[in-house]
């Protein structure tokens, strides 16, 4: 089977740029997609993080130090861009405009204001796909809990709770970076760099909240700089959101929380549903296992923990008696994205899509109002018709 070769450039060469060289070279683990990523250019204003690339990846052609020549470049045709939050709207929109595919970093802006200006960029090149990065909900037993949704397993919801916790930043001493920095990550804190994975299927599903009481802590004031000093930490550690859900026939409460500072979390993603008719869960703590409680009127109430087998989106060639990881779930996500840059939407293998800039817009609106009843200490209204 011949397949189509999508060309991709990376803008930011760190942690998540060598992810998405390895999901690309591990594209063989997939099985019966007609279409592969090939990386053929990068650039980073770090020359040590490019020439990873040149060492480690044989498909790069070029290297550039300035994203604009590799945006000039004739032979990229699709771009994942990994750079701090402060960067986002300007390489983005830059981007769009030069008419490539854009699979991008949450939060889609360092702010709401810089969250619009790369939406007027999309309404003006609407032939370009543009993607959010995403991955969690590729993990096997999300993926079951997205089936039961969609068929409309839990009856009417009682209750919604999604998180995303880690406790890389618990050690007070370790050293400040520009996430800890208003100017470089932005108000929202924790929430702009964590929140987007908690609210993937909540705005997939329809849950949008229409209010939010938030609870945002600083916990380590002050880290060392790297230089003998030490300095404040500007942004967010934790954050708490109570939300009231309105949809066209339901109203129910959701909590959805973000934490850089969970002791014994060390990348804990999880969603976790109350119905009247069914009940389940799932966490990447226990990766292999999702537990439902099936409800009928008058009869037991138990939980069933069940081990999930290796089976996402795309079918691989890894039987499903073994277990899924964190470096599948980001195979899982690229394939969908280029599946659907490949054959659009209503084509492609599965239905399951990447978050969209819709969805990001989304968090926008939450995070700002959450940063709203912060300043307030009162409930937040959320207006969707932004």
């Amino acid at each position: 089977m011949s397949r189509r070769v999508i060309r991709f450039g990376v803008i930011g060469c760190g942690l998540m740029g060598k992810e998405f060289a390895s999901a690309a070279a591990r594209w063989l683990h997939l099985e019966g997609v007609e279409f592969e990523p090939r990386i053929v250019a990068v650039c980073d204003a770090n020359p040590a993080a490019s020439e990873w690339f040149q060492r480690q990846v044989p498909s790069v052609e070029r290297v550039y130090s300035d994203y604009k020549q590799l945006l000039a470049d004739p032979d990229v045709e699709a771009v994942y861009c990994a750079v701090p939050h402060n960067l986002h709207a300007q390489i983005y929109v830059d981007i769009i405009s030069a008419g490539k595919h854009l699979l991008g970093e949450k939060p889609f802006g360092i702010d709401k204001e810089a969250n619009e200006r790369i939406n007027e960029a999309l309404a003006a090149h609407p032939e370009v796909v543009v993607r959010c990065s995403s991955e969690f909900p590729f993990f096997p037993g999300a993926q079951q809990i997205i089936q039961w949704v969609g068929e409309g397993k839990f009856g009417r919801i009682i209750e919604v709770e999604a998180g995303f916790w880690h406790s890389s930043d618990l050690d007070p001493t370790k050293p400040i970076n520009w996430k800890r920095r208003i100017a470089t990550n932005g108000e929202y804190g924790c929430m702009g760099d964590l929140g987007m994975h908690v609210l993937h299927l909540p705005m997939r599903f329809g849950w949008k909240p229409n209010s939010v009481r938030a609870l945002l802590s600083k916990i380590v004031s002050e880290r060392p700089d790297g230089k003998g000093d030490t300095v404040p930490c500007e942004t967010w550690d934790n954050a708490i959101l109570a939300c009231d859900v309105k949809t066209r026939d339901q109203q129910f409460p959701m909590v959805l929380s973000t934490k850089r500072i969970a002791p014994g979390h060390a990348n804990t993603w999880f969603l976790r549903i109350q119905g009247t008719e069914m009940s389940a869960e799932y966490s990447t703590k226990n990766p292999k296992q999702v537990s439902s409680l099936p409800y009928s009127p008058g009869k037991q109430q138990a939980w069933h923990t069940v081990d999930v087998p290796y089976k996402s989106a795309y079918g691989t060639i890894t039987g499903g008696i073994f277990e899924f990881g964190f470096s599948d779930s980001i195979l899982q996500m690229w394939a969908a994205f280029c599946d659907e840059l490949v054959n659009g939407k209503a084509g492609m293998r599965q239905p399951f899509f990447c978050a969209t800039p819709e969805e990001a817009l989304g968090s926008h609106l939450l995070f700002t109002a959450a940063l709203e009843s912060e300043r307030t200490g009162q409930t937040a209204a959320i207006d969707w018709r932004d």
